[in-house]
């Protein structure tokens, strides 16, 4: 083949698996998730909504750790959701099929299943833009739950994540080998705090696949979401803030129940707020 006609990398890669491969830690997400619950509540977790879910990866891993999980994956978007089906869903054996449950639906919409735990992650929920459609949302959320069931969320903040800027972090996909992520933080509006963030993959060839994901959201701050659970009706809003590793001054990965948290430049945590 010609250099003219090579088909690049970047044409030739999947964009949903490299998002999983460069974004999602399911293994240590799921650990934690699983842990705060028990800990919290004195009992085991097993039937996990997955909000947002998009490829249902996540959901996939936790009916794969244990016999006794059970999910439910919801989501609007039916392509992101087929390629969920196809790519992570058919790999589960025939028993753990049946433990998991795919929806294409809006996760304001009631539902009548109520579950242990729901998970927001991957700053989902900040596609709400105004106060009221996320308070909608966590009253819903707060309606699926058992009596001692648990919202899960992450968020971001920092100085870092008020600018318009670029970060790199090399990974590696089974099928296309060593690339690189782009987390581009494309426009922020300091007045409203909506934010445009778009994510680009390059790879050693040259290729690049721009704007592969492309998000519209707010930057809620962490005051905000507390305010904002609370007057959905949750009896108990906690930040778990990670801690720091003495020998490299990064994050050690670790997390747990604080008041006040370093001003870094940039910082992730979970809110756990409990019903």
């Amino acid at each position: 083949m010609s250099k003219k006609n090579k088909v690049t990398s970047a044409a030739r890669a999947d964009r949903h698996a490299l998002y999983q491969n460069s974004v999602q830690d399911t293994e240590a997400e799921l650990g934690f998730v699983a842990d705060t619950f028990e800990e919290l509540n004195g009992r085991a977790l097993r039937l996990l909504r997955e909000d947002f879910c998009g490829t249902a990866n996540t959901a996939c891993d936790w009916v794969r750790r244990n016999k006794k999980n059970q999910a439910i994956a919801i989501d609007l978007d039916t392509e992101v959701l087929e390629w969920g089906r196809l790519h992570n869903l058919d790999h589960l054996n025939a028993e753990q099929q049946q433990r998991i449950q795919m929806v294409h639906g809006d996760v304001k919409q009631p539902t009548t299943t109520q579950v242990d735990a729901v998970l927001a992650m991957n700053f989902s929920y900040y596609l709400f833009l105004e106060r009221a459609s996320l308070c909608q949302y966590f009253r819903r959320v707060y309606q699926s739950l058992m009596p001692d069931g648990i919202l899960f969320m992450d968020a971001y903040g920092g100085y870092e994540a008020h600018q318009e800027l670029e970060e790199e972090r090399e990974c590696e996909d089974q099928q296309i080998g060593e690339f690189t992520y782009v987390w581009d933080q494309h426009r922020f509006n300091p007045i409203n705090h909506h934010m445009n963030c778009q994510i680009h993959f390059k790879f050693p060839d040259g290729s690049r696949m721009n704007k592969a994901f492309n998000y519209n959201w707010r930057l809620w701050s962490l005051p905000e979401l507390q305010e904002i659970l609370q007057e959905a009706g949750f009896s108990r809003v906690q930040v778990y803030w990670e801690g720091t590793d003495e020998e490299s001054n990064e994050g050690d990965g670790i997390y747990s129940v604080q008041t006040e948290g370093e001003a870094d430049a940039g910082w992730i945590c979970y809110l756990v707020s409990q019903k």
